[in-house]
């Protein structure tokens, strides 16, 4: 009779899970209404999903190149231009037979770019490097005082200036130098970006444009290290996306993305693994959601707004095209519980069960 009792709880018993099954998620996307597809991702299907519209938050990742960067400081509106002209003529139209030196200062760059010059009247220097402007200056002297030298000094005004809003240890704005400065320089000069930001992005305001540009991309490639322009605003923030990793991982957590772009198989890594005793390669599964505007018919994008994809690790295929599969900001990652451990549990509840009974009737 106990042995009858035992077996009867052992038959209502399951043994304890920490994730879920694969038929569990895929059964109801077999009903008629339902509210999600499956897709099933081999590297047969791989370029057809890759195809499909980015979801989540992205972060904008665009960058100039240093084609459109200044060589050198150049004048803008709000700057003051002082000038001294040197005239040794004894006629000289500019000064009296005793002054050799006119100084000429506190010349205002107005808003469209000029400044009053006497005897030449509006001359245009926004955009041109301070030499620049002195020879324009003095090339147009000329006629009326031939033997004239011309020296141009300028006070920067707020629009010369570059603003260094957040993320750097000292914050505010700093005057572009004469010979230009670059954006790492910059960032250098306002102390750096600190230790404790996770996978910082660099983002720059420049002519009503935003771009963006990972901070170790822009370390990494000389080719992000452009020169800066009066007016810049740079802000560093930490990389805002992330992705979840759930079910039978080495810890179920939010994972924040380390670089541009990650793929399944890097995603996993991330989050320590998959368990070893718990988890079942042959279902690994992605959930991701779709805004309305993506839904297409004719396979170009997925059929409903929300879609399983589904991996096979267990073979090679399978471990192919999570190698190359990208992983999207606010994506799901879910790692199904093997039913063989489960199995193996019960039965070894009940073997260890049964023989406590075989030893208490043997008594």
């Amino acid at each position: 009779m106990p042995v009858f009792m035992i077996l009867g709880v052992l038959a209502g018993c399951a043994a304890p899970r920490g994730a879920i099954l694969q038929s569990e998620i895929l059964k109801e996307s077999k009903k008629d209404d339902a509210s999600y597809e499956v897709v099933s991702v081999t590297r047969e299907s791989l370029a057809r999903v890759a195809a499909w519209p980015m979801t989540g938050p992205g972060i904008g990742l665009s960058w100039p190149g240093k084609g459109q960067s200044q060589t050198a400081r150049a004048l803008r509106p709000g700057d003051t231009v002082n000038l001294t002209i040197w005239d040794s003529q004894a006629n000289s139209l500019l000064g009296t037979p005793e002054q050799r030196a006119v100084p000429m200062r506190g010349l205002a760059v107005s808003p469209d770019g000029t400044i009053f010059v006497p005897y030449i009247e509006e001359v245009k220097v926004a955009g041109l490097s301070p030499e620049a402007a002195r020879a324009d200056i003095q090339a147009r002297l000329t006629p009326i005082a031939p033997s004239a030298q011309v020296q141009l000094e300028v006070v920067q005004g707020s629009q010369n200036t570059i603003e260094l809003v957040s993320g750097v240890q000292k914050p505010g704005r700093y005057p572009v130098a004469a010979n230009g400065v670059t954006i790492l320089s910059i960032l250098a000069e306002a102390g750096g970006i600190p230790d404790s930001m996770r996978n910082p992005v660099v983002r720059m305001q420049r002519g009503g444009k935003a771009y963006a540009v990972l901070a170790k991309d822009l370390y990494r490639d000389p080719g992000r290290d452009i020169l800066m322009r009066g007016g810049d605003r740079v802000a560093v923030e930490s990389d805002p996306r992330s992705f979840v990793v759930l079910g039978a991982t080495g810890a179920e957590r939010t994972v924040h993305f380390e670089q541009t772009r990650h793929t399944l198989l890097e995603a996993l890594s991330l989050s320590s693994g998959l368990s070893e005793s718990r988890a079942d390669l042959r279902a690994i599964l992605v959930l991701r959601k779709y805004p309305p505007s993506a839904l297409r018919a004719d396979g170009g994008g997925p059929a409903k707004a929300q879609v399983v994809f589904t991996f096979d690790l267990s073979t090679g295929d399978g471990l192919f095209a999570a190698s190359s599969f990208e992983i999207h900001p606010d994506d799901v990652i879910l790692a199904t519980e093997s039913a063989i451990p489960s199995s193996a549990s019960v039965l070894g509840i009940f073997g260890a069960a049964l023989g406590t009974v075989q030893r208490v009737e043997g008594l």
